[in-house]
């Protein structure tokens, strides 16, 4: 059953009263994301709600640095409408058939067929989220062309022709925009077929504004002193901004502290509050033990800058 819901009420932002979209009326529903803690960007969520209520014939592809919060936006978005979302992450080897479905062993010895993340999205009028779209092989893609501008989808296995619900959308993430990874940074993303591409339309998504990631980090760890939160923030958007000069061939930095690390780094201070240096202790374990000696002795020095003594 559809239902109305406010912007202003349902996504905690400043809008109209009267300014509503369209969602599901809550039930059980397994393929609706859990909702967390998440503070919305206005202009990401425009974008967002104007793709889910009217795609016309798009696909959605969110672009933007690893742990921007690409995923996590649609899937929050999503959990307050109550719209089913059947995510899966990309890789190499995947298939259009993985997405289709299979037929598997049933009691008795008989094959039954099961539908795969496409399928049902199709027939049940959910989001199919595919996360890393930009590491799987061109070709298999292809073969969503059609679906993506509503065209009936063909199960080949069975003979079978769905027509996708008027709810179905598609939408991807990616570290690159389909063109290939020019860093390095980003193994196994490879480029896209741009008949395929010509098929989405694009949003980037940036870190948050410390603001926000404050707003988050309260949620997270209400009990941590809001000065030292606000230093996290600043050694966070500190070693990003490293990061992304490294991007452009610097070679500065190969890690990066996202706001899915930042949480979690302050989540392991919180938990490991009685180690010595309880920061660079979880840092350590949030994030710099896969980054080479060097790297970890120069984020470990910026967030020395950042804390002071209180970083000893």
């Amino acid at each position: 059953m559809i239902k109305h819901y406010s912007i202003a009420a349902t996504f905690g932002i400043q809008a109209p009263a009267s300014l509503k979209v369209e969602g599901f009326e809550p039930e059980q529903n397994p393929y609706v994301p859990a909702q967390k803690p998440y503070v919305f960007r206005k202009e990401h969520l425009r974008d967002v709600l104007a793709f889910l209520g009217s795609p016309n014939g798009d696909g959605l592809y969110l672009t933007g640095p690893t742990g921007s919060g690409k995923t996590s936006l649609l899937e929050q978005v999503a959990a307050r409408l109550h719209w089913g979302v059947h995510t899966v992450t990309g890789h190499g080897r995947m298939e259009l058939n993985d997405l289709l479905g299979q037929y598997m062993l049933a009691d008795g010895g008989a094959m039954h067929w099961i539908d795969g993340p496409l399928t049902l999205a199709v027939r049940l009028g959910h989001v199919l989220l595919i996360n890393e779209i930009d590491s799987v092989d061109p070709a298999e893609l292809i073969g969503l062309n059609e679906i993506v501008e509503g065209k009936p989808l063909t199960l080949p296995q069975t003979g079978a022709v769905i027509t996708p619900h008027s709810k179905f959308r598609l939408a991807a993430t990616g570290n690159s925009v389909g063109n290939g990874d020019q860093s390095g940074l980003y193994q196994g993303v490879l480029r896209q077929n741009l008949a395929f591409l010509d098929r989405f339309r694009l949003m980037e998504v940036g870190y948050p504004d410390p603001e926000d990631e404050m707003q988050l980090l309260a949620a997270v760890v209400p009990n941590m002193p809001e000065s030292v939160r606000a230093s996290m923030i600043k050694v966070a958007n500190q070693i990003r901004k490293v990061f992304i000069g490294g991007q452009d061939g610097g070679g500065l930095l190969s890690v990066t502290l996202s706001t899915r690390g930042l949480l979690r780094w302050a989540s392991l201070v919180a938990t490991f509050k009685s180690a010595p240096n309880a920061l660079a202790y979880a840092l350590d374990r949030a994030l710099t033990f896969r980054a080479e000696a060097s790297e970890r002795e120069a984020i470990h020095r910026i967030a020395k800058d950042v804390f002071g003594d209180d970083w000893a």
